[in-house]
């Protein structure tokens, strides 16, 4: 059996899919729910940061933007070197329901990961991931 590349959540969310874009895809937005701190450039190919707790910061490119339904970023996880080209894809897509959205979150590229790496780091980023889109409900709908 092939190693999983993919992560995948849904989350509904009570908020309409123009104010969830702002909280995936503003800095202020990004930094009440992921992370410490961020920055970001919002164009295809634009640099973005995240600063999470304790400090460690990651770099992200800008791969996808159609608002208010596509936001999508490429970053390197933190196992890996600085130099190391290897970096997982991570896709946001909003759907309208109802008065809400429906968020649909895939992060891919995992089995391109190192062999001694690759489960800890999938573990860790499904782990993360239901953490942080927890986070962003709160954000979002106020709860």
């Amino acid at each position: 059996m092939a190693f999983p590349d993919r992560i995948e959540r849904a989350v509904t969310l009570n908020r309409a899919p123009s104010e969830v874009w702002k909280a995936l895809t503003t800095a202020d937005g990004l930094s009440a729910w992921f992370g410490e701190r961020a920055t970001i450039d919002l164009r295809l190919g634009g640099a973005a940061t995240m600063t999470f707790a304790g400090g460690m910061t990651v770099d992200i490119r800008v791969e996808r933007v159609e608002e208010p339904t596509v936001f999508a970023y490429t970053w390197r996880p933190p196992d890996l070197p600085e130099s190391d080209p290897r970096r997982t894809y991570v896709e946001f897509t909003l759907e309208p329901d109802g008065d809400g959205t429906l968020l649909r979150l895939v992060e891919s590229g995992f089995a391109q990961l190192p062999v001694d790496t690759r489960r800890e780091t999938y573990d860790s980023h499904g782990e993360g991931w239901a953490r942080e889109l927890a986070e962003l409900a709160e954000h979002v709908d106020g709860t």
